[in-house]
């Protein structure tokens, strides 16, 4: 039995919300089948250990930043790490960018409360609801869902024009979480997924039986699962099977996301597990969302040394059970924000963040990004 789907907005409007789907179901797909073929094939020999793949990009992507200036900034960012990792093993590398989809967000809370104490509905994504800290922005609008579909398609355009002179394995492709599902299951065609090349599911939504994993399984791309601290080996291990059941390499990549206090202790049981009894797995480490906290009564951070801590364990770990460290997930943008830190000294007041521009989690600099990839690949 389909457990009831979760992480959903209440639209309110039942009828604008059909209207909406209806809308996109007549719409183009904003990819083709042979795109996310070649993407299959892509992950399909970094799983055989012929390369890696580095997937990156904005928390939470912004209508307001689909404009060719915007993505070709974020594209020469993906596509140079890429290469700092390429020319250091001399492998394949697979960009994989957190764009033109990424407009969705899952909450811990239904609301939060603002610098007014104010409180709103919280912020669910641009195909949601506004930031903007008024109640009436913070309303869910379905009519939003056709908007991230026109900006998918204007980012799509510059994500193309990249690809010129590149062979398939190197171009940028797209990816985001598959969260909204009055947005994914309308622009299904065929048996693919037409909203992106790959999509993954949360650890908030990995439910084996729940509607994310039932719309996963029905889809022929590659498909991403966020792994977290509460899950166990056994759950790891069926979900392998549930979403690769043939064992197809370039199928399926788990994206751990342990932080750096647990990593040690949780992954190499689940490494062990899914190797003996379950299905093949690409394996990646987001150090970013494990490590999230907040010092004081500041906005949310992430500290730059649990984030190169996980990085360091992870290798380690998939190297000690000889399965491929394949790559890294990051929350990163070129622009120079100050949102992830160092650890504040003792007796120090904590560090300031005069450019804090999120829509929601803190994200690495251009800087910082390079850090952590410079860290990767040194370890390997």
């Amino acid at each position: 039995m389909i457990a009831a789907v979760g992480q959903q907005p209440d639209w309110g409007d039942v009828a604008l919300l059909d209207h909406v789907t209806s809308t996109l179901q007549t719409m183009p797909p904003l990819v083709t089948r042979a795109e996310c073929d070649r993407l299959g094939q892509a992950v399909a020999r970094v799983a055989q250990g012929g390369g890696f793949l580095l997937q990156g990009g904005d928390c939470a992507e912004r209508f307001c930043e689909s404009g060719a200036t915007e993505v070709r900034a974020k594209l020469a960012q993906l596509y140079g790490l890429a290469e700092v990792i390429h020319s250091a093993t001399g492998g394949v590398v697979v960009p994989l960018g957190r764009l033109a989809g990424q407009y969705g967000k899952p909450r811990s809370a239904p609301y939060e409360r603002i610098a007014d104490g104010t409180v709103v509905p919280s912020y669910r994504g641009d195909a949601v609801n506004s930031p903007a800290t008024d109640r009436r922005a913070r309303h869910p609008d379905p009519t939003r869902l056709l908007r991230a579909h026109e900006c998918a398609e204007r980012v799509l355009r510059v994500v193309r024009d990249s690809w010129a002179g590149r062979s398939p394995l190197e171009r940028a492709y797209v990816s985001h979480e598959a969260l909204l599902l009055d947005y994914e299951r309308p622009l299904v065609r065929g048996d693919y997924a037409a909203s992106a090349h790959s999509v993954w599911i949360g650890d908030r939504t990995r439910q084996p039986d729940g509607q994310h994993v039932a719309f996963a399984r029905s889809v022929a791309n590659t498909i991403g699962v966020k792994i977290g601290p509460v899950i166990s080996p056994a759950q790891a291990v069926r979900l392998s099977r549930l979403l690769n059941p043939d064992g197809a390499d370039g199928r399926l990549f788990f994206i751990v996301r342990l932080g750096s206090t647990r990593v040690r202790s949780l992954l190499p049981e689940m490494v062990e597990e899914v190797s003996r009894r379950g299905r093949p797995v690409v394996w990646l480490c987001d150090p970013m969302h494990g490590n999230t906290m907040r010092i004081g009564a500041g906005p949310k951070t992430r500290l730059m040394e649990a984030i190169l801590d996980e990085i360091v364990a992870f290798v380690r770990i998939m190297r000690a059970h000889r399965r491929h460290p394949a790559g890294l997930h990051l929350e990163m943008t070129p622009e120079d924000v100050t949102e992830c830190t160092t650890t504040p000294k003792p007796f120090r007041p904590p560090p300031e963040l005069p450019h804090y521009r999120t829509a929601c989690d803190p994200r690495l600099n251009a800087a910082q990004a390079a850090e952590v990839v410079e860290r990767f690949v040194a370890l390997l």
